[in-house]
């Protein structure tokens, strides 16, 4: 006995049933509530016409003012909550919800067992629709009062122009016919109106309750010779009444149910115990004894694994990450450590530096009240605070002066320092420190980085490790002198994201004119690389497959956003977010959006070879795609205007700067000074948002990024790598002999009749009158040419139109609709 009542604690603790308390506590809420929606209804009734107006102009964000006053009892909230379900909702009808909350809340007090709830919910959701409509069909159109509310104006306005206004009076009718058959079951030999309605107050008292005892003995007072029936499963009075008996004396088993079933069957209390078994010397000895069981606890019968299957909940937030479940991420092992290499800064060189810049900075008779250090892996940072009416033009002035004095290169002059009431001169170590990729990735910083795109780019100048949010930038230049680390930075950037994000999360397009640099991603095609379907190599090389790639990532760019609108979702995150929580059909196009990072080597040779047909998809990305999750990095070693256009640098607003060869070359970068004063190997300039920071870069070799590389490659794949949508360029249309009517663009001939009747064949006429992008522009001009309503291109002059006048253009057109 005892371990059985042990057993079924641990039962009811495991469901979270063990506490009686929580669903009384559950039901008085539930009465709570449903007094709540009754006093603001009833005030509704009152006061809709004075509260409407205000609960119209109102919104959420407006619910703390106190300076809006409502006239319903219970305040803004009540008015809010009793329009919604009145105006919005079911009119008079909502009142089965205070039905329901009250009913609901008894029932849960009483601990009756909540499944025999569940038809009179079935029965009120009924009632709440049926009366809605008719509510609204027979009143509303007495006054403006929602009396059957949006459902039933819809519903009753749809029903009477289906099936007309009387069809609508007999559907109600025997609507509620059948409704009360249903319920009531009325005897139709007594077809009194009398016997009629004392169902009907019977049905009524006993709660809208289907409990055909009560019927039953309004049946036997109506008909007294009728001998009642005791239908199995049920007691009759007398028999409550009785004492409990054994289950052997209850009643004599029926043929083919044994004494215990049909005891259990009837509510009785005892169960047989599972039968022990006692085995002797060649006898088997079978006790069986009984125990107390309550009848809301029977054992329920083991479900069969097909049907806990089809029953399993399948609610639970989605997991992109499912199809690579057993995917490893690598380790910081695979990263070489060079902490063996660090160098102790000389105390006396600090000293040194020191008493340098005092003296040179009194040569000029320059005072300074307090100066101090502070060390990095590169650089010394030594703040000072100069003495009242110094100007700090004189000091900014003798940037040379100070390296000569030092004897150092790359000095620089921060005046003042942002934040900070002093002005910083930054002066190079003699020895300096290796910043490994490794000690980075293994800081606490970047493991625990709550970010979206995390990349660990170094240390600052306080030794402290940066990690930047690529998503936020949302878009990076990195641009700097050959030699000067950009290709590692790329590394670091790269393996950062490899090192925390899973390939469900993240796709890369890496474009490479030097075919060397990248190259060793391209083992990464079925787990992070992303590009063209008819592309042979993961790592675009060739201008013209470059050109189709970042147009192929505008369309993508185009498809993100109609998802996002269908979703009304402003950005990725907010997308995934509800894709993730289901509440996202895949069947209408829904999908779990990766990331995408467009990592460009090179990006001066591509300006060079291809110009405005690279320039201008990448100023769509740029200005467009960060809030569907697609952000660039650019790396050039010609940081001139030609190359960094206006258009490029206004929607970058993250650059990276390292050692460039002219002050020119570092306002064009960073729109100031100091790139031109970095000392190399990974020393730069991170420029966000105007905010400069001094860092050195961490440092990661080529053998270390192919072990990443490696690690990540010898795990198992998609079975496809992630392909870009197709594009087909302008070499790809044909002659006129191929191409179709079909095949031209939906605003072919609105520009073609532009064309025709201002006798100018210009591609930026059409995109500025159309209002439509300029690879549109260029590929409807290149149809008009095929088809030949212009002529061929003659430079930069416009092309000769063919055609004379929109009479001689409607003609040709009928005839190219007609050819098959």
């Amino acid at each position: 006995m005892a371990k059985r009542k042990k057993k079924k604690g641990q039962l009811s603790l495991k469901l979270g049933i063990n506490d009686e308390r929580v669903p009384k506590l559950i039901g008085v809420l539930c009465l709570f509530f449903g007094l709540y929606l009754f006093i603001a209804f009833v005030s509704y009734i009152f006061t809709w016409s004075i509260d409407q107006d205000k609960v119209f102009r109102f919104s959420w964000t407006q619910v703390l003012r106190s300076d809006i006053d409502m006239a319903n009892w219970l305040g803004r909230l009540g008015a809010i909550v009793s329009h919604t379900f009145f105006f919005w909702g079911f009119g008079l009808s909502s009142f089965i919800f205070v039905f329901l909350l009250g009913k609901g809340g008894l029932w849960l007090i009483q601990r009756k067992p909540f499944g025999k709830f569940i038809p009179i919910l079935n029965k009120s959701f009924l009632l709440l629709l049926l009366i809605s409509m008719m509510l609204e069909f027979i009143f509303g159109g007495f006054s403006e009062f929602p009396w059957g509310g949006a459902f039933g104006e819809g519903v009753s306005q749809w029903m009477k122009s289906f099936v007309g206004t009387v069809g609508l009076i007999v559907l109600f009718i025997f609507a509620i016919a059948g409704f009360l058959v249903w319920q009531l079951n009325p005897n139709f030999n007594d077809l009194t109106p009398g016997g009629f309605f004392e169902d009907l107050k019977a049905y009524i008292r006993n709660g809208f309750s289907t409990n055909k005892k009560t019927l039953e003995d309004i049946d036997a007072l109506r008909n007294p010779d009728k001998p009642a029936t005791l239908r199995p499963g049920q007691r009759g009075e007398e028999e409550d009444n009785l004492p409990e008996q054994p289950a052997e004396e209850e009643e004599k088993p029926k043929e083919g149910v044994t004494a215990s079933q049909l005891a259990l069957k009837l509510g009785g209390l005892k169960k047989p115990k599972p039968e022990s078994l006692k085995v002797g010397e060649g006898e088997l000895e079978i006790k069986t004894g009984e125990e107390e069981i309550q009848p809301d606890e029977q054992e329920e019968p083991p479900t069969s694994l097909s049907i806990t299957e089809e029953n399993k909940d399948h609610t639970e937030p989605y997991d992109p990450t499912l199809d690579l479940s057993m995917y490893e991420f690598p380790s910081v092992q695979l990263l070489d450590d060079y902490s063996d290499k660090k160098v102790e800064i000389d105390r006396a060189e600090l000293e040194n530096n020191k008493d340098q810049i005092i003296e040179t900075l009194l040569n000029y008779k320059i005072e300074i009240i307090k100066i101090r250090a502070t060390i990095g892996p590169t650089v010394t940072l030594y703040e000072i605070i100069p003495a009242p009416g110094v100007r700090i033009s004189r000091i900014k002035n003798l940037e040379d002066d100070i390296a000569l004095s030092l004897s150092a290169l790359g000095i620089r002059i921060i005046a003042p320092i942002p934040g900070k009431g002093t002005i910083g001169i930054e002066v190079p170590n003699k020895k300096q420190q290796i910043v490994s990729m490794r000690e980075v990735l293994h800081s606490e910083k970047f493991k625990h980085a709550k970010m979206d795109l995390p990349i660990a780019l170094g240390k600052t100048i306080s030794n402290e490790v940066l990690v930047a949010d690529l998503a936020k930038m949302p878009h990076l230049l990195v641009a700097g002198a050959t030699g000067q680390g950009k290709s590692v930075g790329i590394n670091a950037i790269l393996l950062s994201l490899l090192y925390k994000k899973h390939p469900s999360q993240i796709k890369f397009v890496l474009i490479d004119p030097k075919k060397v640099e990248l190259f060793p991603y391209s083992k990464l095609l079925k787990h992070f690389l992303a590009y063209l379907p008819d592309q042979e190599e993961p790592i675009t090389t060739e201008t013209n497959k470059v050109i189709h790639t970042l147009n192929s990532l505008c369309i993508e760019m185009d498809q993100r956003y109609d998802l996002l609108k269908k979703a009304s979702a402003r950005n990725i995150r907010e997308y995934n977010q509800k894709f993730v929580s289901r509440k996202l059909n895949p069947g209408k196009g829904h999908k779990f959006m990766p990331f995408i990072i467009l990592v460009i080597d090179e990006f001066a040779d591509l300006i060079m070879t291809a110009g405005k047909e690279i320039e201008l998809p990448i100023g769509r990305l740029a200005q467009l795609a960060r809030a569907v999750g697609i952000h660039l990095v650019i790396a050039t070693q010609r940081p001139s205007v030609n190359i960094i256009t206006g258009v490029i640098k206004a929607n970058f607003p993250a650059r990276i700067a390292y050692k460039v060869t002219a002050k020119v070359d570092s306002r064009t970068i960073l729109d100031a000074g100091g790139a031109d004063q970095l000392i190399g190997r990974g020393d730069m300039l991170l420029s966000v948002g105007g905010e400069m920071v001094r860092l050195q870069g961490a440092f990661v070799d080529t053998p270390e990024v192919e072990k990443v590389i490696d690690f990540i490659a010898n795990q198992t794949g998609y079975p496809h790598p992630h392909f870009l949508p197709e594009f087909h360029g302008d070499d790809e249309i044909g002659g006129s002999s191929s191409l179709k009517y079909s095949d031209l663009d939906p605003m072919f001939e609105d520009a073609a009749r532009l064309v025709v009747t201002n006798q100018h064949g210009s591609t930026s006429m059409i995109q500025r009158r159309l209002k439509l992008g300029y690879n549109r522009a260029g590929r409807i001009m290149d149809q008009l040419e095929a088809i030949g309503i212009v002529g061929p291109s003659e430079g930069s002059k416009a092309r000769e139109v063919l055609m004379y006048d929109e009479r001689e253009l409607d003609s040709f057109l009928q005839m190219f609709r007609n050819q098959k």
